[in-house]
């Protein structure tokens, strides 16, 4: 926002108060994701089907589950399929988890229908 010579910044920026939650412009775009959450999703999106050990041994990402539940909080549809059997580098591991994101990326269905505590929360129904 442009600040004219005899007003701060701050005086310019947009009030809290004009802020509505409910309008619909304000729900109608993915959310920014930052730091791990963003490079879960850039691995998932670029690379399809992504098991957790692949983000955790290639990227040196620890948690991929939490991150993984982030992004759902945040509204965008990233399915777990677990496998009963995946050989990881050698070695058959059991009950893996596989994660692709879904049709629509975002928002997951039912995200934008549950109330916004519930979104906030990451609590809504899948249809």
């Amino acid at each position: 926002m442009k600040t004219l010579p005899n007003q701060t910044a701050s005086e310019s920026a947009p009030r809290k108060r004009d802020h509505n939650p409910n309008h619909p412009s304000s729900d109608t775009s993915p959310p920014l994701v930052t730091g791990q959450c963003a490079q879960v999703h850039k691995i998932i999106r670029e690379q399809g089907p992504v098991p957790s050990f692949t983000m955790t041994a290639d990227y040196a990402i620890p948690e991929a589950a939490a991150r993984v539940h982030d992004l759902r909080a945040k509204g965008f549809h990233v399915i777990t399929t677990i496998l009963p059997e995946f050989e990881f580098r050698g070695t058959v591991r059991r009950n893996v988890a596989v994660y692709s994101l879904g049709t629509p990326e975002w928002p997951a269905p039912g995200f934008l229908a549950a109330p916004q505590a519930a979104r906030q929360r990451g609590l809504f129904d899948e249809h």
